[in-house]
């Protein structure tokens, strides 16, 4: 009886510590497993912080406009254009940094303050800017500026950890899960942690990727710098990825202790049989 209730633990056991479908497959239906989101997406051009750098194209149909403001980039970029992953290769070193005091140093402008802006409210700025410095030089042609942020990156923690490049102004949960190798087959999709900085404060908020209605949520866009973090499961412990498994390690279990037991009998009756006690 005492066997018949070990077994029975070990193959419970076993059978708990399964990774099955429900625990991996995205875009399942909420239940009591699951939670439901509500609809909160919102997406919201990204604002620029401390510490970002931009790359700043000025284009003027006068050479020597463009290559003034544009003496780093060179005329090669264009016709090299920015990388898919949005680092712009060897041209990041001709990035512009934004200070602690929310600025950035542009040439013939000196500091011009974009922290808290938008590209779109820079690409204007500068603009504007540039033509009212310019139009008092003889044969003035006007300039049309291109901003974009440079080195925006999240960053993973877990068994995919390391620090990645965010390719789209607008990359999801789920392309950012592709970009890392999706999540690994022990790591917990039901309690993601994502840490994100905002107006100065940290926040941490949890999430259940696994879930269809994740697509209408605040969790659903990345931004820049956040850290997503993903625990692993208890599966993980006993190394069990399956009932398959769970079923073989039983049987072998069971098999090991039939071997063992029949073994144990034996020298016993050979024990007793040979040498009878008196």
């Amino acid at each position: 009886m005492k066997v018949n209730s070990l077994f029975l633990a070990i193959i419970a056991i076993a059978l708990a510590s399964c990774v099955t479908s429900k625990k991996v497959n995205y875009m399942q239906e909420p239940d009591r497993q699951i939670p439901s989101y509500a609809d909160t997406l919102t997406f919201e051009d990204y604002r620029l912080r401390t510490g970002d750098r931009l790359f700043i194209y000025v284009y003027s149909l006068d050479e020597k406009i463009t290559k003034m403001y544009n003496a780093g980039a060179g005329s090669n970029y264009q016709m090299r254009g920015r990388g898919s992953n949005n680092e712009y290769s060897s041209y990041d070193l001709y990035s512009y940094l934004v200070d602690d005091n929310g600025n950035i140093q542009f040439p013939t402008l000196g500091d011009v303050y974009v922290k808290d802006m938008t590209t779109r409210d820079v690409k204007l700025a500068l603009e504007d800017q540039l033509g009212k410095l310019l139009r008092e030089i003889p044969g003035y042609k006007l300039v049309s500026v291109e901003v974009n942020v440079v080195r925006r990156t999240f960053s993973i923690i877990g068994q995919q950890s390391g620090k990645y490049t965010i390719t789209k102004e607008k990359m999801t949960i789920f392309e950012a899960i592709a970009q890392a190798g999706d999540i690994a087959e022990f790591g917990d999709r039901s309690q993601i942690k994502l840490i994100r900085e905002r107006d100065g404060e940290t926040i941490i908020k949890t999430f259940d990727v696994r879930s269809k209605d994740i697509v209408n949520s605040e969790f659903y866009y990345i931004e820049p710098n956040d850290i997503l973090y993903i625990r692993q499961i208890k599966g993980r412990a006993f190394g069990i990825n399956s009932a398959g498994t769970a079923v073989s390690i039983v049987a072998s279990t069971i098999s090991f202790g039939v071997f063992v037991y029949t073994i144990v009998n034996t020298g016993i009756n050979h024990v007793q049989k040979h040498y009878p006690s008196k």
